[in-house]
């Protein structure tokens, strides 16, 4: 089944800027629907079409930041504050399926475009909004990375932080709004009615602590900065050198693999018997005795052993090495937008088969 025509029979109305909403908008776009994306005539627009980086022309209409999440949509300009600009607003959204919002606390209301007053233009309506921080701030990705811990486990050690370098939290929550529109579309084929849906932020970035959330709630371990490496399982996410100056990590996880990565040590019955426990208190000496076997080799030579051997590693690339890839070239987008011809990275990577296709 070609996922690009899936949605063609879909409307969506995207009210929403920056990251998250027009991140959920993609989605659906990729997949056929008609995406409308109502800009903010007053301001020129999504703020992010003028979040350039340095090597950007400060007069394209579209900023390569706008453009990773704004593919495939039709963009209109209209002041909301007008009733004009609110009427046919109102008329677009009268007959869609979807309509995406992150508006601050109050200001839905005000622009008529709150789940009440829409719902009575088109009762069979799914309102997904997306919600920020609770006491009103605005809610910037790098304020809820702080603010729901992620920060703090950032970095070599502590005073040392860093961030994911991706607006992480924006992309979490678009993620749980996609999951919940597509149930709500589910209740919608059963019986017939409208939704509203509501994500936050931050119990989207919460949720998603994981087994960081469970290490300090069950056992009371604070996680602390310990950079790329794994508070649970050593050799893991530790970082080396080849004897050529190629940096990769280790994913050692299971014991077999542990044993196996033994077999490169010279006194490999000194280490071969430690448990995962061992390991993670032994963590620095066992970095240490690794380096010294993996200086030894080139990368090339050294990533064969590890193949042959089945010890999972990955080569620490750059942005550039990583579009080098075959996989990541086949996920590339292309499409011209107000003379700016973008190029970005699909959002929709999974396939789909029906029954009756072979």
């Amino acid at each position: 089944m070609e996922l690009k025509y899936f949605f063609s029979d879909l409307k969506v109305i995207e009210l929403a800027a920056v990251l998250a909403g027009p991140s959920v908008g993609m989605f659906f776009a990729e997949l056929g629907a008609e995406v409308i994306k109502v800009e903010n005539k007053g301001t020129g627009g999504d703020m992010t079409r003028k979040w350039r980086n340095h090597k950007e022309s400060s007069n394209t209409a579209v900023s390569s930041y706008y453009s990773s999440v704004n593919f495939y949509k039709k963009s209109i300009f209209v002041d909301l504050s007008d009733p004009d600009g609110r009427n046919r607003v109102h008329q677009l959204i009268s007959d869609a399926d979807i309509v995406i919002a992150n508006f601050k606390p109050g200001s839905a209301e005000k622009l008529q475009m709150d789940y009440p007053f829409l719902k009575t233009l088109n009762p069979s309506l799914i309102y997904a909004q997306i919600n920020g921080m609770a006491d009103g701030r605005p809610a910037f990705d790098v304020v809820l990375q702080a603010e729901a811990g992620f920060i703090s486990m950032t970095g070599e050690k502590e005073g040392q932080y860093a961030k994911m370098p991706v607006a992480l939290i924006d992309l979490l929550a678009a993620h749980q709004l996609k999951e919940a529109i597509l149930v709500a579309m589910i209740h919608k084929l059963k019986t017939g009615e409208g939704t509203k849906l509501e994500v936050s932020l931050m119990d989207a970035g919460l949720s998603s602590l994981a087994n960081q959330a469970t290490n300090w709630l069950m056992s009371g371990f604070l996680p602390i900065p310990i950079g790329t490496k794994h508070p649970n399982i050593a050799p893991y996410g530790d970082v080396f050198y080849s004897k050529d100056k190629v940096p990769f990590v280790l994913a050692v996880g299971t014991e077999n693999q542990w044993k196996e990565l033994c077999t490169l040590f010279p006194d490999k019955e000194k280490w071969i018997g430690m448990t995962n426990n061992q390991r993670v208190k032994e963590r620095e000496k066992i970095a240490n005795q690794c380096q010294l076997v993996f200086s030894q080799y080139d990368a090339e030579e050294l990533f064969e052993v590890f193949v042959s051997k089945k010890i999972p590693y990955g080569k620490i690339k750059n942005i550039e090495e990583v579009f080098q890839t075959e996989s990541a070239k086949n996920l590339l987008i292309k499409e011209k937008q107000e003379g700016v011809d973008k190029v970005g990275v699909k959002s929709v990577v999974f396939s789909m088969k029906t029954s009756t296709e072979k």
